[in-house]
């Protein structure tokens, strides 16, 4: 009888395992006030090597047929964790003003090209882990994405209120070794 209740307990390990790694969140959409956030990973499991397919999209939903909005050198950022090795990947903006129209209806779409950064005090295991992030040439290891939208609404003079809206997500995928 204890044989049967091991095996059970096992079995039942391993079925939760396997639901687990085969549910990784890799879409995420979020709507505030008149616009929506989207934030996709076209994989969960990629190959070392593969280029990591990730973008965000912003749509506007509002009354308006249009509205303009500002924000830095981009919209939008793609910092990540990777959790096996717990390393920080930035994302960084340009501090420049930028406008963006955006068309009721129309997703204003931006793809993931790399990111991360690093210093000379940096381990040289560090360092080569960010030049091949940065190249979009992700190490074998699980990652976590929390993107953001961050943008403010220009005023137009008709009834939309401005406000800046910093919009978040989070997906995540694996890159495992190439064979």
């Amino acid at each position: 009888m204890k044989k049967i209740s091991i095996i059970f307990v096992c079995v039942f390990l391993i079925v939760i395992l396997f639901v687990y790694q085969q549910n990784m969140k890799t879409k995420a959409e979020v709507k505030e006030g008149d616009f929506v956030y989207r934030l996709v990973t076209e994989k969960e499991e990629y190959s070392e090597g593969e280029a990591i397919k990730i973008y965000a999209e912003l749509e506007y939903i509002g009354d308006q047929e249009e509205i303009e909005i500002s924000h830095g050198g981009s919209p939008f950022s793609f910092p990540m964790v990777e959790t096996t090795r717990n390393y920080d990947i930035d994302s960084f903006n340009f501090l420049v003003l930028k406008r963006t129209k955006l068309i009721k209806g129309e997703s204003l779409r931006l793809e993931f090209l790399g990111s991360g950064g690093y210093g000379s005090q940096d381990e040289n295991e560090y360092t080569e882990f960010m030049k091949r992030v940065a190249n979009n040439e992700f190490p074998k290891g699980r990652y976590v994405v929390n993107g953001a939208a961050d943008f403010n609404v220009i005023e137009s003079g008709d009834s939309i209120e401005k406000k800046n809206y910093e919009i978040k997500a989070q997906i995540e995928f694996r890159v495992k070794n190439s064979k």
